[in-house]
């Protein structure tokens, strides 16, 4: 196989991308970004959403160009299909989910316990699943469908995230594949080994 100058092996064989529950679409409202506060943060949430099973990730807030890019660019170098946008409204970000026929879940210390209402959310076929930043306003939690609690103890978006994600689809999302990725990394117990696709020979 051989490695290109980067030291990266090549050739890498294509896998195949997608929610792994059939027929379930899920995005994830990043709300109130704050670019001076919650750039890392924000990053991460999108992160976790797009390696754990999410479809796309709607940022509202403080529009931030740069984290919009630097998600796309994860998701072109890594593979799978995921949207990225930005809403400067939540409102209507909530309202164009639920006119598409999603329901709302809203991500929350003080909601209601994962494990007990997970069953029920899983019957649904559309989420939007709302992350706050700073504090949400109270008609977020009027707005949704579900609020839902990773534990009832203070924590991060970044695991509430993921959290939530792995009991929606049941640890599946770890078996996930990703399709066009140009990197992909080989599991090994020690060591790093990255594979990409091919370089296409140049035409004469």
């Amino acid at each position: 196989m051989g490695e290109n100058p980067q030291g990266r092996i090549c050739p890498l064989r294509n896998i195949n991308g997608g929610v792994l529950k059939a027929g379930m679409h899920v995005t994830v409202l990043r709300l109130g970004h704050r670019k001076n506060r919650d750039k890392r943060v924000t990053t991460h949430v999108c992160l976790a959403a797009r390696a754990l099973g999410a479809d796309g990730v709607v940022l509202n807030g403080e529009e931030d160009d740069v984290v919009l890019a630097g998600v796309r660019k994860v998701a072109d170098t890594w593979g799978g299909k995921f949207a990225v946008s930005y809403e400067a409204s939540w409102r209507k970000a909530i309202a164009k989910a639920k006119k598409n026929g999603a329901s709302v879940v809203h991500l929350t210390m003080y909601g209601e316990r994962v494990q007990d209402v997970i069953g029920a959310v899983r019957k649904k076929k559309r989420l939007l699943v709302v992350v706050g930043a700073g504090k949400v306003p109270g008609d977020v939690y009027r707005l949704a469908d579900f609020n839902v609690a990773v534990t009832g103890q203070p924590h991060s978006e970044v695991a509430a995230t993921a959290i939530f994600l792995h009991e929606l689809l049941q640890g599946r999302e770890l078996e996930r594949k990703f399709t066009s990725a140009k990197l992909a990394i080989v599991p090994q117990k020690s060591g790093k080994k990255v594979v990409c696709r091919p370089l296409r020979a140049r035409k004469n």
